[in-house]
């Protein structure tokens, strides 16, 4: 069966071939677009490759140091007061006397002899001139009596006086002489209380305390003045019974005063024994009287050091190691300028160094400062230390 073929009118092929044109260019499009997103995909990973094979940017610009062995001090820190070396209570040794003067106040140095107080003397000048007269009669009775001795003892050869006259002469001259002697001695009695009339200090040193006030009573023993002998200061340190066997007499300490003045001193004694309740034992340590007049005073407390001798340790700037949570740490540098946060054990500080007990080697590489704002793990910059030379303690 034959169909019979149509024939298509020219508007309808101009019809059918746009269509065809639509599609072609669709097909063009979408093909091209599908292959510049996978271009752009292969870019991506690409630079995501250089980028992990360029390594992660510098988290921080640091300085690498390592430990240097150095001579450090064996220390024993202790606490303790500021005591009077020895300290003289002044006072009156005659009595019932006001005081009429008084020449020195607290604070003041005094020399030994030099006059601190005056006591009243009239009555004791008065017994005094009593006591003079007193001995001037004596010596006349005891010269009358020797000259009727000598008579008596001419005589006794030749019979002229009884034997019991001539003892009552010469018992009249021992009598006039023995007299003569007490007059004397109560002289100097007086002499004595006039001296004691004026208070002096016993030695060289520092007024520490007055309760002199003229026109009190002086009485013996009443304390007038205290003195500090010699100016002289001592530390007084508190040391546990462990520690006491480590020192002995002539070792070094270093007292840090309130005002922050450090002052040298050396050991003069150690406690023989040790209280009970604290089981402490104290050292006395000497002070130089040239170096407590304004830094230390009697009284106060002070920490101080005891050197007792030097050993080898390293060390590193107190910059470069972190406290953190208790603990102290150190950022370790690889080869690829990696750090690592190690953990160390610190010993003590002198200055600005702090002794390295245990953690790294002498020759590792740490971060010299700035390791608070660094992490395990993180790269750094290194650049290279300015050329000083690092203190050693």
């Amino acid at each position: 069966m034959t169909f019979p073929s149509r024939r298509l009118s020219p508007g309808t092929k101009r019809l059918a071939l746009g269509a065809v044109l639509v599609l072609g260019v669709a097909a063009i499009w979408g093909v091209t677009r599908d292959s510049g997103d996978a271009g752009e995909r292969r870019s991506a990973v690409v630079a995501d490759h250089a980028a992990t094979a360029a390594g992660a940017k510098p988290a921080l610009t640091v300085m690498a140091i390592t430990p240097q062995w150095v001579e450090w001090p064996r220390l024993l820190a202790a606490n303790g007061n500021i005591a009077a070396w020895q300290e003289a209570v002044i006072s009156a040794e005659i009595s019932n006397l006001r005081l009429t003067e008084v020449r020195v106040n607290v604070g003041d140095r005094v020399q030994k002899g030099q006059v601190l107080a005056r006591i009243s003397s009239d009555s004791v000048d008065a017994a005094l001139a009593e006591s003079r007269a007193s001995v001037a009669e004596a010596e006349a009775m005891l010269a009358e009596a020797r000259a009727n001795g000598d008579r008596a003892r001419q005589f006794q050869a030749t019979g002229f006086l009884s034997a019991q006259s001539i003892n009552q002469y010469l018992t009249a001259e021992k009598t006039a002489l023995a007299r003569l002697n007490a007059a004397r001695a109560r002289m100097q009695a007086e002499q004595l209380r006039l001296a004691q009339t004026a208070v002096r200090a016993p030695d060289d040193g520092v007024i520490s305390a007055r309760t002199a006030t003229v026109g009190s009573m002086a009485q013996p023993g009443q304390e007038l003045f205290r003195l500090i002998r010699g100016s002289r200061l001592e530390w007084r340190a508190e040391v546990s019974a462990a520690d006491l066997g480590k020192l002995k007499p002539g070792v070094a300490a270093t007292l840090t005063a309130p005002n922050g003045e450090r002052i040298q001193g050396r050991v003069r004694m150690v406690a023989p024994t040790v209280d009970p309740q604290t089981l402490n034992g104290l050292v006395y340590v000497d002070l130089p009287v040239a170096e407590t007049g304004n830094a230390l005073r009697a009284g106060t407390f002070a920490r101080g050091e005891f050197e007792l001798g030097r050993e080898r340790a390293l060390s590193l700037p107190q910059s470069a190691v972190l406290l953190r949570d208790g603990f102290s740490y150190v950022f370790r540098l690889d080869q690829q300028n990696k750090v690592a946060q190690t953990k160390v054990a610190t010993g003590q500080r002198m200055g600005d160094q702090i002794a390295i007990v245990r953690g790294i080697a002498a020759d590792t590489r740490v971060v010299a400062s700035g390791a608070g704002f660094l992490a395990d793990g993180d790269r750094v910059r290194v650049v290279k230390a300015p050329a000083t030379a690092r203190q050693t303690p």
